[in-house]
């Protein structure tokens, strides 16, 4: 029996994201994770610590699963494999710990997490593309060296997006997002906004909104994340920026 066009899209499965791809969700997920921290820690009244644990609890399985994807590619070790790992298994240290602690305290411990599991993305896929000697990844000709950087900020949590007295704006770390890069990036279907996610930018003010990469957007700066710089910075540097202190004391005193 011929089974119809209609048939076969039943059982059309996506496939599944590539570690890098993976990695690049994480850092989402310690953003949302994160964003909601800091509206806790300005609302009124005392939050209560089911609000962050249970999210808490999935960023420890989520980064756990990320190892494993890692690990399952069964490439050959290297130090900067080696590395990726264990910053990894240093954010799982930092997340589980979080639990049990303020909330104040448990905001500081992730707070470099995104950007931690987007440099471990950008490791890895040179590390892969090396491993299995294929050549650096071309720029996509519809993505502009502003695109690829401002897909590169989104992942780590640095935009987010706002509006007063009609006027639309973003806030970004250097290098600057443009408010026309971000809605360029969301004509094409690669980034979104999650309306009054994010903390405000003053005491008082009103919650902005977090700029995402969306499913597309993820799979689009996985592609390029580690080709070769068009710009004065396209993609985060190699190199974590150093563990809080209190970050430091819980892997040491585990």
């Amino acid at each position: 029996m011929t089974e119809s066009p209609a048939e076969d899209l039943l059982f059309e499965v996506a496939p599944p994201p590539t570690p890098v791809e993976r990695l690049l969700q994480l850092a989402d997920q310690y953003t949302q994770h994160n964003d909601a921290l800091d509206l806790l820690l300005h609302a009124a009244g005392a939050p209560l610590p089911d609000e962050y644990a249970n999210s808490a609890h999935r960023l420890v399985a989520a980064t756990g699963a990320a190892v494993k994807a890692i690990q399952g590619e069964r490439l050959y070790e290297s130090e900067e494999l080696t590395e990726v790992i264990m910053r990894l298994k240093q954010l799982i240290i930092l997340a589980d710990a979080s639990i049990d602690l303020t909330t104040l305290a448990a905001r500081e411990l992730t707070a470099l997490a995104p950007e931690a599991a987007v440099t471990s993305a950008v490791t890895l896929a040179s590390e892969t593309r090396r491993r299995r000697w294929a050549t650096a990844p071309a720029p996509d000709g519809q993505l502009s060296a502003a695109h690829r950087t401002a897909l590169a900020e989104i992942a780590c949590g640095h935009v987010t997006a706002s509006s007063s007295l009609g006027r639309e704006f973003t806030r970004s770390r250097e290098p600057k997002v443009l408010m026309s890069t971000l809605r360029a990036l969301e004509s094409k279907g690669l980034a979104e906004r999650a309306t009054g996610t994010a903390r405000a930018a003053y005491v008082g003010g009103t919650p902005l909104d977090r700029v995402r990469l969306t499913s597309a957007g993820i799979t689009a700066l996985a592609s390029v994340i580690d080709a070769p710089p068009a710009g004065p910075r396209t993609t985060p540097g190699a190199t974590p920026r150093p563990l809080p202190a209190a970050a430091q004391a819980t892997s040491q005193s585990r």
